[in-house]
């Protein structure tokens, strides 16, 4: 029944990329610089008839659909100074679909969060003094496991991204809403597949950028702490005799020495 003990650290493991890159993906999402970014790349202004000016305000007004209960999605601009709904009913209930995606990420952002918190209060309270230690290792690992998902699916969108954009429309959605026409439908026009191909690069540039940081910060403490770990007071009084200090002899010739 061994395995039984190791299924919180399992899972405090995996944590750690769900938490990662579901908030990048969440930062990505409500990144105003993102969008703008896109829009200047694509031309989107040129191509639309739509102001920069409007394109911000378009842009803002679907982080804050996503971010609301508000239903449906509603966006009026102006498209060569004539001002009208922007998405057409195939398009809102496609951005419905998309909203209840992304409430999903959220919702693994704060799971995966709450996993590590009560990994971290458990580790505190079962292992106590060991408990930094293993918390450092466990992260370690939860770094390099995020490096090694996130460089896969890296691999996969620069060789192939178009049939890895068309595979996670196929498996996310249950409908076909998401099959737009780039001439007439202005959510494709806006946000066009070089958009989405930037924005993966973002996400995992994010979360490769994170996860550095958690396997180098873990790595130098858990050196550190080997380094000093003979002379830290619960190393002395460890139940390991391998780590326990011996005694000074209560001797008179013994105690000369130790003093």
């Amino acid at each position: 029944m061994n395995w039984l003990v190791k299924i919180p650290e399992i899972l405090f493991v995996l944590a750690v990329p769900l938490l990662i890159l579901s908030a990048s993906i969440t930062w990505a999402i409500n990144d105003a610089g993102l969008y703008q970014q896109g829009f200047d790349d694509y031309n989107i202004s040129g191509r639309t008839g739509i102001t920069q000016a409007d394109l911000r305000t378009v842009g803002a007004e679907i982080r804050r659909y996503f971010n609301s209960p508000e239903e449906p999605l509603g966006v009026r601009t102006r498209i060569y100074g004539e001002e009208r709904e922007l998405f057409n009913p195939r398009e809102v209930t496609h951005m419905r679909d998309v909203k209840v995606l992304i409430r999903k990420v959220y919702l693994v952002m704060k799971v995966a969060g709450a996993v590590l918190v009560a990994g971290v209060i458990g580790s505190i309270i079962w292992h106590r003094g060991s408990s930094p230690d293993k918390l450092a290792m466990l992260l370690h690992w939860g770094g390099w496991l995020t490096l090694v998902l996130v460089m896969a699916v890296g691999l996969l969108a620069i060789t192939g991204f178009d049939a890895l954009f068309l595979r996670f429309h196929q498996l996310v959605f249950t409908n076909d809403l998401w099959q737009l026409d780039p001439r007439t439908d202005y959510l494709i026009i806006i946000f066009p597949q070089g958009f989405w191909f930037d924005a993966t690069l973002r996400v995992a540039m994010t979360a490769v950028a994170s996860a550095l940081v958690l396997v180098g910060v873990s790595a130098v403490f858990l050196g550190f702490r080997w380094w000093i770990g003979p002379n830290r007071s619960y190393w002395r009084s460890s139940k390991n005799p391998e780590l326990v200090q011996p005694d000074a002899p209560d001797t008179p010739e013994a105690k000369d020495h130790w003093h």
